[in-house]
């Protein structure tokens, strides 16, 4: 297993590196955000471990970037404890999200979970007529044409068809897919039913509205 660290801070990135080898991780090291998308660009990471604030590109616009190459597991590790930099990194498609300062440890813990769920769906698709949903390449196709979804509103599609004909409370939809306990407003899962919706054409009237308890796919 290999690993990214991104990090301006030399200190943070030595800490998280030894503890790393010592747990059988292969390590490689960028300083800022562009430096990351280079590598990444020449090289395969089954987990990336990055800060927010750095110099040349920071830690959100990096993540963006590297979603849209190859689908890496990215864990946010940065002093920012707001909860809107939480939310604003889960909806770009961040796997975990740490705060400094840091228990190496329990970061530990946290990339063999994120590195291990990533590999059970490795190479996974999940077929439904002539929708198709390329987990491992984090795309959708419908009737052969591909459908430019957000990234949680993927998260959200794969979750559904994962546990098709069960009804899904919204409470459910929010700890499953942006995996925090941050975010409480039920509105937020309305709102991306309703595009991923109108962004699946035929294939909508699938998502079905369970009254006064969330959704399904049914099937």
């Amino acid at each position: 297993m290999r690993i990214l660290i991104v990090d301006d801070e030399v200190k943070i990135r030595e800490v998280v590196m030894e503890y790393a080898k010592a747990n059988g991780y292969e390590c490689d090291q960028a300083n800022n955000g562009k430096s990351a998308i280079e590598m990444v660009k020449n090289n395969n990471y089954d987990c990336i471990v990055m800060d927010i604030m750095m110099p040349e590109l920071d830690g959100f616009s990096a993540c963006k970037n590297i979603k849209a190459i190859k689908n890496i597991p990215i864990i946010m590790l940065s002093a920012r404890q707001e909860e809107e930099d939480k939310l604003f990194s889960f909806d770009l498609g961040v796997d975990d999200y740490v705060t400094k300062p840091f228990s190496p440890k329990e970061l530990m813990a946290r990339i063999k979970v994120v590195c291990e769920r990533n590999a059970v769906h490795a190479n996974e698709k999940l077929i439904f007529e002539g929708l198709v949903i390329d987990v491992d390449g984090r795309s959708v196709s419908a009737d052969g044409e591909k459908i430019m979804l957000t990234p949680k509103e993927l998260d959200l599609l794969i979750y559904m068809v994962r546990n098709k004909n069960i009804a899904l409370g919204r409470d459910k939809l929010l700890s499953a897919v942006w995996e925090t306990d941050y975010y409480e407003d039920d509105r937020t899962i309305d709102t991306h039913i309703k595009m991923l919706r109108k962004d699946l054409g035929k294939y909508a009237d699938h998502i079905v509205t369970v009254r006064g308890m969330g959704y399904k796919f049914e099937v």
